[in-house]
C-alpha cells in the first residue's frame, strides 16, 4: 500500500471523527434549547393560571392582601426573567407564594368546596408536574452535554469550537429537604 493513500485515509477518518463529535455537540445543544423551551411553556402556563386562581381566592379572603401581593410580585418576576438563573429564582418565588396562597385557602371551607377553585388547583398541580418533568428533561440533556464537554477527546473539540458547560436548572436547598410528617 502506498503511504500517501494511508495518510490521506487516516486524515479523512480523523476529519470524519471531528465532524461527528462537532455534530454531536450541535444536537445536544439543540436538545437543551428544546428542553428549556419546554420549561418556558410550562412556566408561562402557570403564570396564566395565577390571575384566575387569585380572583377565586380574593372572593373569599379579601383581607389577605399581603399574600395576593406576594403572588403577584412573584408572577411578575417570573414573567420578566430572562436568564436561566433568573427563571429558576423566580420559579422558586412563585412556588413559595403559591404555597402561602393555598395555606390561606385552607382556612376557607367554602373556597375549598368551590368547583372553580378545585379545577384551577388541579390545573396548577398538573402544570407543576409538567414543570418538574421539563426540568428533569432539561437537566438530563445538560448532563449529557456537560459530560461531553469535559471528557476526552470531545473536550478538545469543545474547546476549539467554544462549547462550554451549561448550568443545570437548580432546585433550591429548602425544596430538597425531607418533608417531616408529624402526627399528634
Amino acid at each position: 500500500m502506498n503511504p500517501t493513500i494511508i495518510a490521506i485515509a487516516v486524515a479523512v477518518l480523523f476529519g470524519v471523527y471531528i465532524i461527528a463529535i462537532y455534530n454531536g455537540f450541535v444536537v445536544l445543544k439543540a436538545r437543551i434549547q428544546e428542553a428549556l423551551s419546554g420549561i418556558d411553556v410550562q412556566l408561562k402556563r402557570r403564570t396564566d393560571l395565577i390571575p384566575n386562581l387569585l380572583e377565586s381566592v380574593k372572593g373569599y379572603a379579601k383581607h389577605e392582601k399581603e399574600v395576593f401581593q406576594n403572588v403577584t410580585k412573584a408572577r411578575s418576576s417570573l414573567m420578566k426573567a430572562d436568564s436561566l438563573s433568573e427563571k429558576a429564582e423566580a420559579n422558586n418565588m412563585v412556588s413559595s407564594a403559591l404555597k402561602s396562597l393555598f395555606a390561606v385557602a385552607e382556612a376557607y371551607p367554602q373556597l375549598q368546596a368551590s368547583t372553580n377553585f378545585q379545577e384551577l388547583q388541579r390545573q396548577l398541580e398538573d402544570t407543576e408536574d409538567k414543570i418538574a418533568y421539563s426540568r428533569q428533561f432539561y437537566n438530563s440533556n445538560v448532563l449529557d452535554y456537560n459530560t461531553r464537554v469535559k471528557t476526552f477527546p470531545s473536550n478538545v473539540i469543545a474547546g476549539v469550537f467554544g462549547y462550554k458547560e451549561v448550568e443545570f436548572f437548580q432546585t433550591p436547598a429548602e425544596e430538597r429537604k425531607n418533608v417531616k410528617v408529624k402526627f399528634d
